[in-house]
């Protein structure tokens, strides 16, 4: 099969570049660069046909000048909406095996305000023989313009609503969605937050009392891979969309970063950069001569069909195989830009992970599953708010051996950490990878942070608060999605539930007695007044001693999954508020995971020196306060929480 010639339309006013490969057609607008339709198994377009022809298929960021001229309202994080139109097309490529345009933007001193300064290149590819097509851009900021902050990039299409119906993003996240119709009022009712909808009179009575948030949909970067919607016609012809993403080399903030992908509009996205779950730490901030350069994708826009009657799973799971030949074809061969690099000119990293907790086991014990990466240098877990590289990451095997291939030429630390075990691991030197390189660090011992033995725990350190107690919804926010699943923790207003559950006196833990899966509500949050104000909470965890050493010095790690906008403070056997904590936080975190219904954002530690003259022979109490009180969202995620005693 070969390709038609490239055509380009000149339609009264308004030019089209047309690609074809008679299996997919896409029409894209020139100059602009926006995806316009979309022409497969005889649906004349699969993008949304109402929507302005900007609004179907795009790249966009949100932005703000940087420094004293962030706006008021950028510095909360809504920034400027530019739809990255392009302002000229060009040819890269056409053959009878591929096609490559490039549509670009460049900046200058007269844009100053109007637009971000980077120079834009967005490419699209189509080949012969591919049900789909490739996207991806090049974002270029010069040395000497100006600073900017760059909130959030991503692509994003936009299906027909009267076609896709059914969303699938896993193996058990998929369903039979409402329509975006049914959000607007009088059927839908805003709930706490713009992005919570309430459906009371949908358009199909079986999602009437539903909540539909596109937050609910959200994924960590490290399965974000492939996800979509499917349509049926009047035929019983089934038609899949789909978004894959073949590596996450190029997304901000590693592999546990959770982001946007599909979700009701119909929508699928292809977020690379964004500050949800992780708040304000991860605006990319440059400066003023600033030079900087980053390819973001390329991305595939699959499509299938099945002819043999409506079949989700057939359509699901052949979409998850293109997802595995897609990984396993990556780096691509194909794009025609210098900047996107082969995998000829990567270089690849291994060794070996071992950890050594004495207080567990006096040896070198290799560990699997293990997550090791080479992200930019920084500091101990920097990875985690690391922005403006790239980040490579794999697991170890059964034995510690680990393999990272296809790093780009640069300056890396290798960072890791190990399910099981609090905090990070860092190794210091600076690793140089350079094309065609190949290096070998043998072996790496990590020895996480250890005082003395562990006398009592709470949790599992696995950067997660999904093994504490997650309750039922309130019947009036129930997404049904989310009933008996393992992902309870997405329903929406489970924080209202702590006051439901302990209306008068706070959360209680007894050491020995209690049960974390039950007995430790998964999020600490305010409650809510009779006066429509919210109060600080104190949790309290007792324990019994038989011994203390009153000269020695024990230690309590505090390892939190999520905060926003909390302060922790820690008493011990005293809750005298009037007198100093042993320990406070500060107010810390931005990261609104509560709202988001997402279980993790940011990983915070805390090791505290507890002195023995605190504590005494017999029954003790750590009080935990959270103590600020500006609405229902405030709160703090734990992962894991561990006394130690003095070194033995």
């Amino acid at each position: 099969m070969d390709f038609h010639n490239l055509f380009l339309f000149l339609m009264l006013q308004f030019i089209l570049v047309v690609i074809d490969n008679d299996i997919v057609q896409v029409n894209i607008s020139n100059p602009e660069g926006c995806v316009t339709g979309i022409q497969y198994n005889g649906l004349d377009n699969l993008l949304e046909i109402n929507n302005h022809e900007s609004d179907r298929g795009y790249w966009d960021i949100v932005w703000d000048q940087g420094g004293e001229k962030r706006t008021k309202k950028g510095a909360k994080g809504k920034g400027k909406l530019d739809r990255l139109e392009t302002t000229n097309m060009r040819v890269i490529m056409e053959s009878e095996e591929q096609v490559e345009l490039s549509f670009t933007r460049t900046w200058n001193l007269s844009l100053e305000g109007k637009l971000a300064p980077l120079n834009i290149d967005k490419r699209f590819i189509m080949l012969r023989g591919s049900s789909g097509f490739y996207t991806y851009a090049i974002y270029d900021h010069l040395k000497e313009w100006p600073a900017f902050d760059l909130d959030n990039t991503r692509v994003a299409f936009k299906l027909r609503k009267d076609k896709f119906n059914y969303m699938a993003i896993a193996d058990n996240r998929q369903r039979f969605m409402p329509l975006p119709d049914d959000r607007l009022p009088p059927r839908g009712q805003v709930l706490a937050y713009p992005e919570a909808v309430r459906l009371v009179n949908p358009v199909e009575p079986e999602f009437k009392g539903e909540v539909d948030d596109k937050y609910e949909y959200a994924c960590e970067s490290r399965s974000n891979q492939v996800h979509g919607w499917i349509s049926i016609d009047s035929s019983s012809d089934s038609t899949g969309c789909w978004l894959i993403t073949p590596s996450y080399e190029f997304r901000s903030a590693g592999p546990l970063k959770q982001y946007l992908g599909s979700h009701l509009g119909p929508t699928m996205l292809s977020v690379f950069h964004s500050t949800h779950y992780s708040g304000a730490d991860l605006i990319m901030k440059f400066g003023e001569n600033e030079p900087w350069k980053k390819v973001f994708g390329p991305i595939f826009i699959y499509l299938n069909s099945n002819s043999d009657g409506f079949s989700p799973i057939k359509l699901w799971e052949d979409a998850k195989q293109q997802m595995v030949n897609e990984v396993e074809s990556w780096p691509y061969t194909f794009p025609a830009s210098e900047d996107f690099l082969s995998s000829a000119q990567r270089g690849k990293f291994e060794g070996r992970l071992l950890v050594r907790d004495r207080y567990i086991r006096d040896a070198f014990v290799p560990v699997s599953g293990a997550y090791v990466g080479l992200a930019a240098p920084g500091d101990v877990g920097s990875w985690q708010r690391e922005y403006k590289g790239y980040q490579f990451w794999t697991i170890t095997d059964d034995k510690g051996y680990f393999s990272i291939i296809n790093v780009l030429p640069g300056d890396y630390n290798l960072y890791s950490w190990v399910n099981g075990f609090i905090g990070d691991y860092q190794c210091n030197n600076i690793i140089n990878i350079t094309s065609g390189s190949e290096i070998n660090v043998g072996e790496l011992v990590y020895e996480p942070p250890r005082h003395g033995p562990t006398l009592w725990e709470i949790g599992i350190p696995d950067r997660s608060a999904a093994e504490f107690y997650v309750p039922d919804p309130n019947p009036l926010y129930v997404n049904r999605l989310y009933v008996n699943h393992s992902d309870r923790f997405r329903q929406y207003g489970l924080w209202e539930r702590y006051a439901d559950l302990y209306p008068n006196e706070d959360l209680v833990y007894t050491v020995g007695i209690s049960d974390y899966k039950k007995d430790w509500f998964f999020a600490q949050v305010t409650r809510k007044k009779d006066n429509n104000t919210y109060q600080g909470t104190t949790w309290r965890i007792n324990f019994n001693l038989d011994s203390v050493n009153t000269k020695g010095t024990y230690k309590l790690r505090l390892a939190l999954a999520s905060v926003h906008y909390a302060e922790l403070q820690i008493r011990i056997n005293n809750l005298d508020a009037t007198s100093p904590p042993l320990f406070s936080t500060g107010v810390i975190g931005k990261e609104n995971t509560i709202a988001r219904h997402g279980i993790h954002g940011l990983y915070w530690l805390y090791n505290i020196d507890v002195q023995g003259s605190l504590l005494v022979k017999g029954n003790n109490t750590i009080f935990l306060t959270q103590a600020t009180k500006d609405g229902p969202f405030v709160g703090i995620l734990y992962d894991y929480i561990r006394l130690e005693g003095p070194p033995t």
